[in-house]
C-alpha cells in the first residue's frame, strides 16, 4: 500500500524537461565563414565571366544560412563587387589585381549566390550577377574634372583602337594580333583632347608581313596554342597629335578560352558584345547541374535583386521603426559587412 501511495505522489510531481537548444546566432557578414564563402563565390564568378574585367569583393551585404543536416548547409549571399584593372584573360591572381579607382569611373557588380557547404567544402549551386558604372552625377560631385566612360562603339574609340593595334602590329613583325574586345574607353576634353582605350587581343598564325599580304588567311591560334593579351593606348588629338600603344601577351594558358573569334581592326571593326555600352555587364545567371543539392536558381526574398541604394534605405527605415526600452543599447548589426574599398 505504501508503495502505491508513493507511486501516485511521484506521478503528481511536475516533470522538468530540458529546454530546447537555442538556435545558433545569425551568421554575420564579416564572420570568417561568410568571408570564406564570399571569396569562393567571387572566384567562381570570375571563372564563369566571359567579357570585361575581374571583380573583387567590396562588401557582403547579406548572408542567410539554412541547415540541411550534419555538416551540410545552404548559404545565400548578397555581394557587392568592384571592377579591377585585370581583364578576365589576365593570369594575375585576383589578390594581386588593383580595384579600379573611383576617379576612373568605377564599375560595381551586384551578385546573389547560393552555395552549399558540405563537410567543410563549398560549391556554388546558383548565381545571378549584373554590373553598372557609377553615375556621372556621383563622379562629378566628388571629382568635377574627372573624365567619364565612353561608349565602346564611339567613333573616336574605334579609331583609336584601330590605329593603336595597326601601329603595334607594324612594329612587331613576329605575330599579328587581332582584337577580341574593347574593355573600356575614356574620352577627355580638358586640358588636352584625348582618348584612352583598353582592349583584349589574341595572336594569330600570321606574321605582320603575312597579314599584310593575305589578311583573310590569318586565323587565331588553335585552343592548345592560344595566346591572349591586353593593350592600352592613348590618342591625343589636341593641341597636337600623338599616339602611344602598349600590348602584353600572356603566353598560352591551359584551359583559358575566349568565346568569340578575333576581329580585324583595319576597318575599325569591333565585337558586337560592346556596341552601345560603356562597360561590359557582369551578366551571369548560372545553375550548377552537378551540385549535390538541387540547383534551383530561386533565391529567398531576403536576397531579392535590388539596388544598393534601395537596400540601404530599407535597412535604415526598418531599424528606425524598432522600439527599444529606455537604456537599451542596440548591438551592432551582423549585416551589412565592412566596406573594403569604397561605396558607389
Amino acid at each position: 500500500m505504501k508503495a502505491l501511495v508513493a507511486f501516485i505522489l511521484l506521478m503528481q510531481l511536475p516533470i522538468h524537461r530540458a529546454a530546447p537548444a537555442a538556435p545558433p546566432p545569425p551568421l554575420g557578414c564579416d564572420d570568417p565563414e561568410s568571408e570564406a564563402a564570399a571569396e569562393f563565390a567571387v572566384n567562381y564568378i570570375n571563372g564563369h565571366s566571359h567579357h570585361g574585367y575581374k571583380f573583387a569583393l567590396n562588401r557582403i551585404e547579406q548572408v542567410r544560412v539554412l541547415p540541411q543536416g550534419p555538416n551540410n548547409e545552404i548559404l545565400f549571399l548578397e555581394l557587392d563587387l568592384l571592377e579591377t584593372t585585370c581583364h578576365i584573360l589576365n593570369p594575375t591572381p585576383l589578390a594581386n589585381c588593383s580595384v579600379r579607382k573611383f576617379e576612373e569611373h568605377a564599375v560595381e557588380g551586384d551578385c546573389d549566390v547560393k552555395l552549399q557547404k558540405l563537410n567543410g567544402q563549398f560549391s556554388v549551386l546558383a548565381s545571378k550577377c549584373h554590373s553598372h558604372a557609377d553615375s556621372a552625377e556621383d563622379i562629378h560631385e566628388l571629382c568635377p574634372d574627372c573624365p567619364l566612360l565612353a561608349s565602346l562603339n564611339d567613333t573616336d574609340v574605334l579609331a583609336t583602337v584601330s590605329s593603336a593595334l595597326n601601329d603595334y602590329n607594324s612594329k612587331t613583325p613576329d605575330a599579328y594580333l587581332r582584337l577580341l574586345e574593347i574593355g573600356r574607353a575614356i574620352k577627355q576634353y580638358h586640358p588636352v583632347r584625348m582618348v584612352n582605350v583598353e582592349f583584349a587581343v589574341a595572336a594569330t598564325n600570321c606574321t605582320s608581313q603575312q597579314a599584310k599580304d593575305n589578311l583573310e588567311a590569318c586565323q587565331l591560334l588553335p585552343e592548345d596554342q592560344s595566346n591572349f593579351g591586353f593593350c592600352t593606348a592613348t590618342m591625343v588629338t589636341e593641341p597636337s597629335q600623338d599616339l602611344t600603344a602598349e600590348c602584353q601577351l600572356y603566353g598560352h594558358q591551359l584551359g583559358v578560352t575566349y568565346p568569340h573569334s578575333g576581329q580585324d581592326t583595319s576597318a575599325g571593326l569591333v565585337p558586337s558584345a560592346g556596341q552601345g555600352f560603356i562597360n561590359h555587364n557582369l551578366r551571369i545567371s548560372h545553375n550548377n547541374p552537378v551540385a549535390s543539392e538541387s540547383s534551383s536558381s530561386e533565391f529567398p526574398s531576403l536576397l531579392s535583386a535590388k539596388s544598393v541604394a534601395k537596400r540601404a534605405v530599407a535597412k535604415v527605415a526598418q531599424h528606425d521603426k524598432v522600439p527599444h526600452p529606455v537604456g537599451f543599447v542596440t548591438p551592432p548589426p551582423p549585416c551589412p559587412g565592412k566596406i573594403r574599398h569604397f561605396k558607389i
